[in-house]
């Protein structure tokens, strides 16, 4: 059995191979598919091959896949090479197919084809709204160049608002600048529009992203971002190992006889689905429910920033929740939920059925102001049982604060000291 490291770039692969001991060069061979496909074939199948992430790490990997045992596919930061004294592509290849051998290498997790396709548009979406709000931007700095204040409507891009631009007395320079930037807009909300057709016709056919939906505050951008960051949802035993996953877990240091620091989260894995979930939690926390409970009293003591995230954080292990379960949300709200999955659908390119009533769009006001009433019956719970907990917890230790956690006030640093786990 032999280990082979590849050094990938954009125009070649550099080869090293470790077998019985020694570890040896094996020179290079271009980075096209005819070429791979011919390295492949000179492969065993008791063969294993490591190669580190890189842009086309994972079309390489999957034309190899097949014909030896194992791909394994390294994150940077994992192997040391960055590090290493001397660096050149030689030395990083007989370096991968060394650690390969000794078994000292962690393979990262190589999404499934649906799961690859979800994130390639979630990816070309956030491409094009950022580009958007690019173009809007050149628009908004012209009004400010020609000191004209305000608009006076909110929408500045909706349809009284492109009137009162297409009328505005403006230089040459700056109405060719407004124009080609509305030209520019008006192609991006289409390509918009486009790939979010497809990311809802592919959320109508996913159990799991519909069930996140029936969580107030979750959209099918949030849901889906989610799941194509993690993929399945049983490669993580607990709701802990699937926070430390997404890089919302607060760093421990630690060394002698002193306390554990805390610090900031770590911020490790999928940046999208982190800002996603922020995002969620801002809509999530104005919802009458047990999550709004749980931020205002993290926010009391800690502030806005980071009840948000540790909202977000409480989002993320209610995710694990219902998928491991496969249960939807006990505290959702099914008109709201209706009201999302008929919006999904237009989206997706269904009938509007304009002029039907009673139709799936329109909630009924009594049903609805029932269904907050219940989950403010919700919220009210959850206070009960935190004031109940923190009395059992006072009462241990009489009127002081408990041993071992951190103070009920503000906090003035970066870090909250504690002597026990929480």
């Amino acid at each position: 059995m032999r280990a082979i490291g590849l050094d990938v770039h954009l125009d070649f692969c550099e080869i090293a191979i470790a077998e019985n001991g020694r570890v040896r060069s094996a020179g290079r061979i271009a980075t096209k598919p005819d070429e791979l496909h011919l390295f492949a074939a000179s492969l065993g199948p008791q063969d294993r091959v490591a190669l580190e992430v890189t842009g086309n790490a994972w079309r390489i990997a999957r034309i190899l896949q097949p014909r030896v045992e194992q791909v394994v596919v390294v994150s940077p930061s994992d192997t040391g090479i960055r590090q290493a004294r001397a660096k050149t592509d030689r030395l990083d290849a007989r370096t991968l197919a060394k650690l390969l051998a000794t078994g000292e290498l962690d393979s990262v997790w190589m999404p499934d084809h649906d799961t690859w396709v979800m994130r390639r548009r979630l990816s070309r979406r956030s491409q094009l709204v950022h580009a958007r709000s690019r173009a809007k931007n050149q628009i908004h700095a012209v009004l400010m160049r020609q000191l004209i204040g305000r608009p006076p409507m909110s929408d500045v891009f909706g349809v009284k608002g492109r009137k009162w631009l297409a009328g505005l007395v403006l230089p040459i320079e700056e109405r060719e600048t407004v124009d080609g930037a509305m030209r520019q807009i008006a192609f991006l909300d289409a390509e918009i529009t486009a790939v979010e057709r497809l990311i809802a016709q592919a959320a109508l056919e996913s159990p799991q992203i519909k069930r996140l939906m029936t969580v107030p505050g979750v959209n099918v951008i949030c849901a889906a971002t989610f799941l194509a960051a993690i993929g399945d949802i049983r490669r993580f035993e607990s709701s802990r190992k699937l926070v430390g996953y997404l890089g919302l877990d607060p760093r421990v240091r630690q060394s002698g006889s002193g306390p554990a620091t805390h610090g900031r989260i770590s911020k490790q894995g999928s940046v999208g689905a982190r800002h996603a979930l922020v995002e969620a939690s801002w809509s999530t926390v104005r919802q009458p429910g047990p999550t709004r409970a749980f931020y205002q009293r993290v926010r009391g003591r800690r502030g806005h920033q980071i009840a948000i995230v540790a909202a977000a954080r409480k989002l993320a292990c209610l995710f694990w929740v219902l998928l491991t379960r496969e249960e939807d949300y006990a505290f959702g709200q099914p008109s709201l939920t209706k009201k999302k999955l008929r919006g999904l659908e237009l989206t997706a390119g269904a009938d509007s059925k304009r002029g039907t009533k009673n139709g799936l769009w329109a909630a009924n006001g009594a049903m609805r102001q029932a269904e907050r009433e219940l989950a403010q019956q919700a919220e009210s719970a959850y206070q009960h049982t935190v004031r109940q907990w923190q009395a059992a917890e006072a009462a241990k230790v009489g009127a002081s604060v408990t041993p071992g956690r951190a103070s009920s006030g503000p906090s003035k640093g970066q870090v909250a000291r504690q002597t026990t786990s929480p």
